[in-house]
């Protein structure tokens, strides 16, 4: 840390309630440890990790490529709590005995899982199968509401936001992971594309076991947020998509879907990840996540990596393209995947 330094768009509330500009760590993390509370305020409180019952990994279906095995599993991530999620180990030995491993997750699609194993109907999307191509061992698991999921039911769960299940259950995927002799466990990332650009964020907030975040398509600024006319005629206002009842609905019942009341914008999630290293695919024509928006995130948010004299971890691409993760971006993201988890990838081609 550059102690000579200090922020301008992040403070934190001394003991009297007084905001101060931030000028040393114990400062910084009381206020990483207020944007983590005012995540729960929206998603719900993350349930206790302890006590948790067994895995119980069940293999239901095995694929062998010329690559890798993808086994289609099924694991325990609490008490009544079943989540599916393929499994891809890669052929590859490693000297050491240890591989790296990446969570991704998927798009918004029935397809769930299967999205990131190539059965998008848009290109660009199999992450999971590249990155497994390029060595990794890869756990990609279904979001409620799709693939074998799709007729998990809200209403009836222990949580307060399909966002906060979301984040359960991928953390118990990093166990999963960890779980495994063949995985390195200080070597996981995280990776996802629009829905799941988002979830790899607010996972990674939580969770300090992943080393490297990569959202593609996965914010802006909540103030940029606004996919038009739509989002009023089916969800009630500009920020009505959020407060669906498979992501955050509290944005609804608790903040009115009024911006300036929702506790946490995206600049203080990438903030909370620093100083581990995070890449944004944010391109130019997105009409999901306004390119705007990313870049005012990206400049406050910049400050936080240079104030722990981490600016080279906060990467930013922003290809002349829509919501869509372009070939050449995706390949600069896995480098920089291999390059943070110290890995050198098997060849192989991309779309």
């Amino acid at each position: 840390m550059k102690s000579s330094e200090s922020m301008d768009s992040f403070q934190f509330r001394d003991a009297s309630g007084e905001e101060q500009r931030i000028t040393n760590m114990a400062q910084w993390e009381q206020e990483r440890w207020q944007i983590l509370r005012g995540m729960e305020d929206v998603m719900g409180e993350l349930p206790p990790r302890t006590g948790l019952p067994s895995l119980n990994i069940q293999v239901s279906d095995t694929l062998e490529t010329d690559r890798y095995y993808r086994l289609t599993i099924r694991f325990t991530a609490a008490e009544g709590e079943i989540v599916p999620a393929y499994l891809y180990l890669p052929f590859r030995k490693s000297i050491s005995g240890k591989h790296p491993a990446m969570l991704v997750l998927h798009g918004t699609g029935d397809g769930g899982k299967r999205l990131v194993d190539g059965e998008s109907p848009r290109a660009n999307r199999a992450q999971a199968k590249e990155l497994a191509e390029r060595g990794y061992i890869v756990i990609a698991p279904d979001y409620p509401s799709m693939g074998e999921l799709r007729d998990y039911d809200f209403s009836s769960d222990r949580y307060e936001s399909g966002t906060m299940k979301g984040i359960f259950n991928h953390m118990r995927s990093v166990d999963v992971l960890q779980a495994r002799e063949d995985v390195d466990p200080e070597r996981i990332g995280v990776l996802g594309h629009s829905l799941g650009g988002h979830n790899a964020m607010f996972v990674a907030a939580f969770d300090p076991r992943l080393k490297v975040v990569v959202s593609s398509c996965g914010w802006t600024q909540m103030d940029y947020y606004d996919i038009g006319q739509v989002a009023h005629e089916e969800y009630g206002g500009r920020l009505g998509p959020f407060a669906q009842d498979r992501y955050m609905p509290l944005f609804r019942d608790k903040y009115g879907l009024d911006g300036d009341k929702i506790p946490f914008d995206f600049h203080e999630i990438i903030a909370a990840l620093a100083p581990r290293p995070f890449f944004s695919n944010s391109p130019v024509n997105d009409g999901n996540f306004d390119v705007e928006g990313v870049k005012k995130g990206i400049e406050a948010s910049v400050e936080v990596y240079r104030f722990l004299d981490a600016e080279d971890n906060l990467q930013v691409r922003y290809p002349e393209a829509e919501h869509d993760f372009p070939t050449e971006v995706r390949l600069e993201a896995y480098q920089f995947i291999d390059q943070k988890l110290d890995h050198t990838p098997s060849d192989h081609e991309i779309e």
